[in-house]
């Protein structure tokens, strides 16, 4: 009442205050006193935000049925009788560092891949490479299938056998000219977002990186995987020279063509 101080009502048993000093006021107020009562409306209260309602079968189907209309490909969704739906995603690779994948094992066939074996178990040996850059795999999910559930089963498909955390889900965004980039939580469900954005990919698209969670634990890579980060690292300064060379050199071409432009004219 004096001072105006507010505070959420949770808090009211840890706010002390000493709003009146001795000989400023004729009674000393306790932190009682300064809390505002319950029904002002200067009391700061937490709203707890409401979360929206899973849409309904019908709502969904609607939804499949815009976005089908808009496929120019054969890659439609498809609801089932239970609310669930099915269809395809494109994830764009862009992995800087190496990955680690089984050796001497050849690619997975149809036939493993419907049995379910997993040849990555088949031998302890281990190599390392890095994927080409922006490279992209297509996905058949589901509705229910979450981000984790995602990065999983593309490592599977590469066989690649690093730890999933170290390894993030983004959705790129375009918005006036600029590309926005978002990690997505491992219990995002990549499918429904396809659907609440429609095929186009310049729309929303998704992207597979590394989990940047801090520093570098260098002391957690291999051999090989520390030798192909100096590859990697070596090719890049050699291109970054090459980019800055021909720019330089563009500029001494158009300087020396003006300069003998100006020649003969006067000052």
């Amino acid at each position: 009442a004096d001072c105006r101080y507010t505070c959420h009502q949770e808090c009211r048993s840890l706010i002390q205050l000493d709003c009146c000093r001795p000989g400023q006021c004729q009674s000393q107020l306790s932190p009682e006193c300064t809390l505002l009562p319950p029904c002002s409306q200067n009391v700061t209260r937490t709203v707890e935000e409401e979360k929206p309602k899973p849409p309904t079968i019908q709502e969904i189907k609607e939804k499949i049925g815009k976005y089908n209309a808009k496929v120019t490909n054969c890659l439609l969704m498809k609801l089932n009788d239970d609310g669930t739906y099915t269809g395809f995603i494109k994830v764009h690779l862009k992995l800087r560092r190496p990955v680690t994948v089984p050796a001497g094992i050849r690619p997975q066939s149809i036939y493993d891949a419907l049995k379910e074996v997993n040849l990555a178990d088949m031998t302890d040996k281990r190599t390392s490479f890095y994927l080409p850059l922006d490279a992209i795999k297509q996905l058949h999910i589901s509705s229910t299938t979450t981000v984790s559930e995602v990065i999983q089963g593309l490592l599977k498909k590469f066989m690649v056998v690093d730890n999933p955390q170290k390894f993030a889900l983004f959705k790129e965004m375009r918005k006036d000219g600029q590309v926005l980039l978002q990690k997505l939580p491992l219990t995002e469900y990549p499918l429904y977002l396809r659907l609440l954005a429609g095929p186009d990919t310049d729309v929303l698209s998704f992207v597979l990186k590394e989990n940047e969670t801090g520093e570098v634990e260098w002391d957690a890579f291999s051999i090989p995987e520390l030798q192909n980060f100096l590859m990697i690292l070596d090719k890049e300064e050699k291109d970054k020279i090459q980019q800055v060379q021909r720019k330089y050199e563009k500029f001494k071409q158009r300087l020396q063509q003006t300069l003998k432009e100006a020649r003969g004219k006067p000052g």
